[in-house]
């Protein structure tokens, strides 16, 4: 279980699924400071995820289950959520482990626009 506070603002995780496709390619990419998009899956997803992508729309990966199940919601609400890369790792760092990123959100409207 997560011990990030459902509603938590700023908070870091790590990235899951980053070694599906060629998403391992993509991490090797990434440096400290990179911007990040972040993507809910649509209302009605049975376990929705939120998920990452690098500058330019490769999928990274997605965030943990723990942290979908409210922020998948909170962002669908209107939050704007924006990310970076803390961290990154090598092959030898277990995937779940290899990608930190920082995420920053701001409760919101749908209908206030961009972050």
């Amino acid at each position: 279980m997560s011990s990030i506070l459902p509603g938590s603002e700023e908070f870091r995780t790590q990235v899951y699924g980053t070694v599906f496709g060629k998403r391992t390619q993509v991490v090797h990419r990434l440096r400290a400071g990179d911007p990040l998009i972040l993507v809910p899956d649509p209302p009605g997803t049975d376990n929705p995820s939120v998920w990452v992508h690098a500058p330019g729309g490769d999928v990274v990966g997605h965030l943990s289950p723990d942290i979908s199940s409210w922020l998948v919601p909170w962002m669908l609400a209107g939050a704007r959520c924006r990310a970076e890369v803390s961290q990154v790792a090598g092959d030898e760092v277990a995937s779940w482990k290899r990608l930190e990123i920082a995420v920053h959100c701001r409760a919101g409207t749908p209908d206030q626009g961009g972050a």
